[in-house]
């Protein structure tokens, strides 16, 4: 499927500031047929904001019927250019993913699923997802009622309640009082939820993915946990991935990616009943 790239500067208004979000736009197109409508994708990045691999994420999701909307998720702080895989961007990206505020964090979720359901060429059916600090941004989106489908590439900070301003890492299984971390909040989700990770991301060790894992299901999300035994962190990332891309299981992600989006919303579901499915118990 062909692939038309736009921008869109939404205004945003968060911790009583006003900035400008650019939200990079990756809109599918069949020729002759300009009335054509699609599922939207919220595609959050990594600490460097929109570089190539993930402009290369979004075209891959773009091609397969999918209007994807990419925001720049320091706008607090800079413009919307991407940093640099160096150690200047990596401390930069990391500096301000903890400066900037779970508030700000979800006026801009909010805001891009409101552009994208503004467009006459969307069926209104919207997922997420995103990788790294991304990752944990597409799960944090799916708080938002109207995430339908959300697919999480080894998301980091989720476990120790560390996303935003935080004075210490706390990775107990109990919520502490009146938390906004994501962690705690899982319960508010209503979409379908799939975590991917790799068993050697040192970002996410093992004990915070069992965490994760079951707070996701005390919570009582619709889920799966799909791990990957030599996967390290950023395995999906096709340049300055540190030696750690990995095009085989990158490509099986994507198959997991294709199912949900494809199933939930390509697929006009309506509202879920709610009751409890009675699996048989054959072999």
């Amino acid at each position: 499927m062909l692939i038309k790239e736009s921008h869109a500067d939404v205004q945003t208004k968060a911790d009583g500031k006003e900035s400008s979000m650019r939200i990079f736009v990756y809109h599918p197109t069949i020729p002759q047929y300009p009335n054509a409508r699609f599922p939207s994708i919220v595609l959050f990045s990594e600490i460097y904001q929109v570089t190539g691999p993930v402009a290369r994420f979004a075209r891959q999701i773009a091609g397969q019927g999918y209007i994807v909307a990419a925001p720049s998720s320091y706008h607090d702080f800079t413009g919307p250019e991407a940093l640099a895989y160096d150690v200047p961007g990596t401390d930069q990206g990391n500096e301000w993913k903890v400066k900037k505020t779970l508030q700000s964090y979800d006026e801009d979720g909010y805001k891009t699923v409101d552009y994208l359901l503004s467009l006459p060429t969307c069926t209104g059916l919207i997922g997420t997802t995103g990788m790294c600090l991304g990752g944990h941004l597409a799960l944090r989106a799916s708080l938002d009622p109207r995430i339908r489908a959300c697919v999480a590439y080894f998301a980091t900070d989720v476990h120790s309640r560390t996303l935003g301003p935080y004075d210490a890492a706390n990775t107990s299984a109990d919520s502490p009082a009146d938390s906004a971390h994501t962690l705690d909040k899982l319960g508010e989700i209503r979409g379908e939820v799939a975590m991917i990770f790799g068993i050697k991301d040192t970002h996410v060790p093992d004990a915070g993915r069992d965490l994760i894992r079951a707070k996701l299901r005390a919570a009582g999300v619709v889920f799966s946990f799909h791990e990957f035994a030599w996967a390290q962190h950023a395995f999906i990332r096709d340049e300055l991935s540190k030696g750690r891309y990995d095009p085989a299981i990158t490509k099986v992600c994507f198959e997991v990616l294709q199912e949900m989006f494809g199933r939930i919303l390509k697929t006009d579901l309506g509202p879920r009943d709610g009751r409890p499915e009675t699996v048989e118990h054959v072999c």
